[in-house]
């Protein structure tokens, strides 16, 4: 097939899920231009995510979404695992101590509101069929034969990902587990919980709702095995979620299954020249503390103000290699943990089943352990590595400071922000400090200023500069004009 004339934009994005969108809507609001190709010729609300932890739901707050998705689904302030051994979220110090229970196509519809409202194309039916790249840009072909040129691209395509295999980056790793089954249902009996979770000798079984009266059950069963693909009856599924749950709550109606199988695989590298890999396309792993969609948005924060800076001219290739320094460790940890986590939920061994017994014997006496799991399983948890002899918080996430204007507002003008992630909703940095700093007038267009709302906390002598992902660039204590302005030229460029 002839290929068709070149559209042009500043940022190609393959794959429209969670990922894609978030990363489409923070580049067009940006003022970047974005294209998004979807393979899927229309909208689906078929989903495997239902849990949007913590720092999600910040993130999400600071691109004023987060009320809007927690009106959809339903708040879970512990994760229940192994009978007796929980999670518990509710000392979390955050916004959101809590999961929260949507269904992934509720987060979807939220961010492809945004990234359309803020100027992003997405073509749907654009199947990548080819990728080439040279020093200036990138070129992709799709099956329609159309060809579009951008100066970077990134592939959110997804496990199978078109953009990873045309780059020939290997995706090493295992099957987990296989013969996973899916399926949507009615119940007769609603659940207790928000979700319910089981595991014994039958095998493991997770029902979540979608909030309109269907319900997903995700099963697995030790003993019989479903080819990929296949599409279990309602007996089946009644009879799987019976022998692990004792209850099969009068499921009926199944207007959807299937069976897949679940695997642990990390790309080796993130970053092959002006081609990126983020979410699933970069890593994938077993659905147990439901990590994967969470690790994918936070891929596409921590990338997407760096591009811009990028497309800008305003950051060096450095500035984009540390995607790959800062977001590929992240990844390598939630493939161990939520590995370990299926393991023990799925133990066939004598060892691994001893290991579990004696985690739920100990139950409540695991504070110190389920403090640190419910910290990295929520991504609050999350640092970045920092310089050797820079400010203890450069690399931390911030929580929700309280803020307050540093002058008095003009007449007329908006009301300062008020909270950090009400500040970010900007897309720019914010520089925090009690004092108003002369030498940062030249960067005023790319940061918000404000100070802290309690003056003689802990950031009383304090500036903090505080990149758009909300985790700390640069910090000193009382620092000196030059030792400011070159912290806001190495970040934000040169002055205008």
């Amino acid at each position: 097939m002839a290929v068709k004339p070149t559209s042009e934009t500043d940022v190609l994005i393959v794959g429209a899920g969670p990922t894609g969108l978030l990363l489409a809507g923070d580049l067009a609001a940006a003022g970047v231009g974005v294209t998004v190709l979807e393979k899927r010729a229309a909208e689906s609300n078929l989903t495997r995510a239902f849990a949007v932890h913590a720092r999600s739901l910040e993130l999400l707050d600071a691109r004023g979404l987060a009320d809007d998705l927690i009106a959809t689904g339903r708040p879970l302030g512990a994760l229940k695992m192994f009978d007796r051994f929980t999670i518990d979220l509710g000392a979390l110090q955050t916004r959101f101590p809590f999961v929260l229970i949507t269904p992934q196509y509720n987060v979807e519809r939220l961010l492809l509101e945004r990234a359309q409202k803020a100027g992003a194309t997405l073509l749907r039916g654009a199947e990548v069929t080819g990728l080439r790249q040279d020093a200036d840009g990138v070129t992709v072909e799709t099956a329609d034969g159309h060809s579009h040129r951008a100066a970077y691209a990134v592939g959110t395509d997804g496990v199978r990902s078109a953009v990873r295999d045309l780059l020939g980056i290997p995706f090493p790793g295992e099957s987990v587990v296989d013969s996973v089954v899916l399926a949507d249902v009615r119940l007769e009996r609603e659940p207790a919980g928000a979700i319910t979770v089981g595991a014994n000798e039958t095998g493991f079984a997770f029902i979540a709702p979608f909030g309109d009266g269907w319900y997903r059950v995700i099963a697995w069963d030790r003993n019989e095995r479903f080819e990929d693909g296949t599409t279990p009856t309602a007996e089946q599924l009644t009879t799987l979620v019976r022998a692990i749950l004792d209850e099969d709550y009068g499921l009926h109606d199944v207007r959807w299954s299937s069976t897949f199988h679940s695997d642990e695989r990390q790309a080796p590298n993130y970053r092959s020249g002006r081609v990126f890999l983020a979410g699933d396309a970069a890593h994938c792993h077993s659905p147990a503390g439901g990590q994967g969609m969470n690790t994918g948005l936070q891929d596409a924060a921590n990338l997407s103000w760096k591009l811009a800076a990028a497309v800008r001219g305003r950051a060096t290739d450095a500035l984009l290699d540390t995607y790959q320094t800062e977001r590929h460790p992240v990844g390598r940890t939630v493939l161990r943990t939520s590995g370990a986590l299926i393991r023990l939920a799925l133990a066939e061994s004598a060892p691994t089943r001893a290991l579990r017994g004696a985690l739920t014997a100990l139950g409540g006496h695991l504070d110190l352990i389920t403090e640190r799991g419910a910290r990295m399983v929520s991504g609050i948890g999350i640092s970045y590595p920092a310089p050797k002899d820079a400010h203890p918080q450069v690399g931390k996430r911030v929580p929700d400071l309280r803020l307050t204007a540093l002058s008095k507002p003009a007449e007329g003008a908006p009301a300062a922000p008020e909270r950090l992630y009400e500040a970010l909703r900007a897309g720019r940095f914010v520089l925090v400090s009690n004092d108003e700093l002369a030498a940062a007038e030249p960067w005023a267009d790319r940061m918000v200023s404000a100070a802290p709302a309690d003056p003689h906390g802990k950031l009383r002598d304090t500036v903090l500069l505080i990149r758009p992902d909300g985790y700390v660039a640069w910090g000193a204590v009382d620092p000196g004009q030059n030792e400011l302005r070159a912290a806001l030229t190495t970040w934000l460029g040169d002055p205008a």
